[in-house]
């Protein structure tokens, strides 16, 4: 067995920012749901591209969501996991979703048209890690406030 280690913030930042691929637990009339979802980092926060009907689309615009991105290597028994909290807010405004597609628009896996943007404005962020080298020193922020650490 090995001990798990809480990653410090600038870690679990560059993690998030290293993949494309997450899920995304929200609340619905129907109970909690867990997705995956295609994303993007944006100035710090969360972006992904999914339909209005979807269930994301449909309750997710203006919501608390959790957000989450791991790591497994199951026969080591090793990896790692970050959670983002986050506050989802649709993106409208024409200009930020141009700025969106030229810094690197999400690119989601699935058919489909996805013209609905939710940016998921990053609150607090946490991770830690089973096994395997930390990349960084372990401090106080491996879950202090996102705000505190961006400024």
């Amino acid at each position: 067995m090995s001990p798990i280690t809480e990653m410090p913030l600038g870690e679990c930042m560059a993690l998030l920012a290293a993949r494309q691929l997450g899920r995304v637990a929200l609340a619905t009339p129907m109970g909690v749901r867990i997705m995956p979802v295609n994303y993007k980092m944006h100035d710090g926060d969360i972006v992904v591209r999914t339909t209005s009907h979807s269930l994301l689309g449909t309750y997710g615009w203006d919501s608390e969501l959790a957000f989450e991105v791991e790591d497994l290597d199951e026969r080591a028994r090793e990896g790692w996991s970050v959670v983002a909290l986050c506050k989802a807010r649709l993106v409208d405004d024409l200009d930020e979703i141009d700025w969106i597609r030229w810094c690197g628009d999400p690119e989601p896996w699935a058919d489909g048209p996805r013209h609905v943007y939710l940016r998921l404005f990053v609150r607090e962020v946490s991770g830690r890690r089973v096994g395997g080298d930390v990349l960084a020193p372990v401090g106080a922020l491996a879950s202090m406030p996102v705000n505190n650490y961006l400024g």
